[in-house]
């Protein structure tokens, strides 16, 4: 997956409920356009270059995967939505939510429509004070300076009062509080290394995905299935129970929980599959050795996809050695794991069907399936 891009938002309304106006914004900006990583507190400042009501500010961190130009539209609809009326000549005036872009990454960006950082940024400390509470090292791209630096040197053009209130960031909704370590399984192609790295990185997770690619008799089973079955279950089976041992007992003192793209079960069910009768007897046995001694996962989520999307998603991927991958062999690894899990009495299980959804492209796929994962 891409890695998302950093920017930084201030938000200002003078008009209305300004508090609400300020959380609807955020309501907003975390459905359509990223994750809110960073919240300053709220200042109270007179109007700048006009008389009107007090304005309310903040500034806010977001990881988002939208370019500029698009976030910049993004921005403008998410205003519009809230009742703001632009005119030709608006000038200074009041307003019920402004909201600008004042990094994007280090980027500098100078079209018609979009200049970054902000020009007047600097100049404003009604902009500075909220950025200083989140992003006091970060570096003007134009100026070389940090923003710490940059709120020192400002002209103070405004009092500002620091307000006793605090605004809820959207992405608390999702607990995952109460878990240690989650496993995100799924067939071929169903969406679990994406899923689990956009939860890591939106959660604060420890990330642990399958070294897969690493394996050297995965191409050769796909050409032998019959000749490589065995030594390729065998090879899994070892690298996953070394690399969750290593890596549960690795405790990162810094990240939340754990959460990984496979649970080691995994190896049994696509084992019954590909091994003949009496391989498979013998691999059991040696896995249930083995998986005594591994800890299990407190959620287990199962991504659900039909195999025509699954088909879709490996294509698209465009791996040499999957392109050969058969409907029936998807078939049977979502029937293995459907079996295994309706019989499942020790793990605390969600299967859930994305097949109609694409929580890669469409954030308010995303979001619905944190829901899920969460309720």
């Amino acid at each position: 997956m891409e890695t998302p891009n950093h920017v930084y938002i201030a938000l200002g309304t003078n008009k209305g409920n300004k508090f609400k106006n300020l959380q609807d914004a955020l309501d907003a900006i975390h459905n359509h356009v990223g994750t809110i990583k960073s919240i300053s507190k709220v200042y109270k400042s007179e109007a700048f270059g006009f008389e009107g009501d007090d304005f309310l500010n903040i500034c806010i961190g977001v990881e988002t995967h939208i370019k500029p130009k698009k976030l910049m539209k993004d921005l403008l609809s998410i205003e519009v939505d809230l009742g703001r009326e632009r005119t030709k000549d608006e000038g200074y005036q009041s307003r019920v939510i402004d909201l600008d872009i004042i990094f994007y990454n280090d980027d500098i960006i100078d079209t018609k429509s979009l200049i970054v950082p902000h020009p007047e940024a600097h100049k404003r400390v009604f902009v500075l004070q909220p950025l200083n509470d989140i992003a006091a090292r970060v570096e003007h791209s134009v100026f070389g300076k940090s923003v710490s630096e940059l709120l020192s040197e400002c002209e103070v053009d405004t009092d500002l009062e620091a307000q006793n209130i605090w605004l809820k960031n959207p992405s608390k909704q999702y607990d995952f509080s109460k878990y240690n370590y989650i496993a995100i399984e799924g067939n071929i192609g169903a969406g679990k290394t994406s899923l689990a790295t956009k939860i890591s990185n939106d959660f604060n997770a420890k990330l642990i995905l399958e070294r897969f690619a690493d394996n050297p008799f995965l191409p050769k089973f796909y050409k032998e299935p019959e000749r490589y079955a065995f030594t390729l279950e065998m090879s899994f089976l070892a690298d996953r129970y070394q690399q969750i041992s290593d890596d549960l007992a690795q405790f990162d003192l810094f990240k939340e929980f754990i959460v990984s793209d496979y649970d080691v079960f995994k190896s049994l069910i696509f084992s019954k599959i590909t091994l003949p009768e009496d391989e498979f007897r013998l691999y059991r046995k040696l896995f249930y050795q083995v998986y005594k001694d591994i800890a299990k996962p407190e959620l287990y989520v199962y991504l659900y996809q039909n195999t025509e999307r699954l088909q879709e998603n490996i294509k698209k991927r465009g791996r040499s050695y999957e392109k050969h991958i058969e409907d029936s062999y998807l078939d049977k690894i979502n029937a293995g794991y459907l079996e295994f899990l309706k019989e499942q009495t020790e793990l605390n299980v969600k299967i859930i069907d994305i097949s109609d959804k694409d929580f890669v492209k469409r954030r308010e796929d995303y979001l619905w399936l944190l829901g899920e994962i969460c309720q």
